[in-house]
């Protein structure tokens, strides 16, 4: 069974920055697409970004392009996500998720494996 451990959360500045990281448990193929997700208390859960693991183009929800970045450890089996310039509104519960095949979908349904969470606070 595959287990999806997201860490780097905790309390940031506006215009800080913070790199979330995703470490998976069990084996994971390498056809899948790996995504950030995040949920704000009372909202529905929001597409971040997304990475296929074999390669190809990243993307990202309009609201964090230019501001965030995901990237991976092929040998660390690890994806992260680098959050610069933070604002406010990015205050949530972070996810990493997982779903087969090379398509960065955007919907939560769609993905197989999620992780527990890891909290992003912006605050001054």
């Amino acid at each position: 069974q595959v287990q999806l451990v997201e860490s780097g959360g905790g309390l940031a500045h506006p215009g800080g920055s913070l790199r979330l990281s995703c470490a998976a448990a069990g084996f994971i193929s390498t056809n899948t697409v790996r995504a950030w997700f995040r949920q704000a208390p009372g909202k529905e859960r929001e597409f971040v970004g997304g990475i296929p693991w074999s390669g190809g183009s990243m993307s990202y929800a309009e609201s964090v392009k230019g501001r965030f970045t995901i990237s991976r450890d092929n040998v660390q089996n690890t994806v992260y996500l680098q959050m610069n310039n933070l604002k406010s509104e990015d205050t949530a519960v972070y996810y990493c998720a997982v779903r087969p095949g090379t398509r960065i979908a955007t919907m939560a349904l769609e993905y197989n494996y999620w992780g527990q969470g890891t909290q992003v606070t912006v605050s001054s």
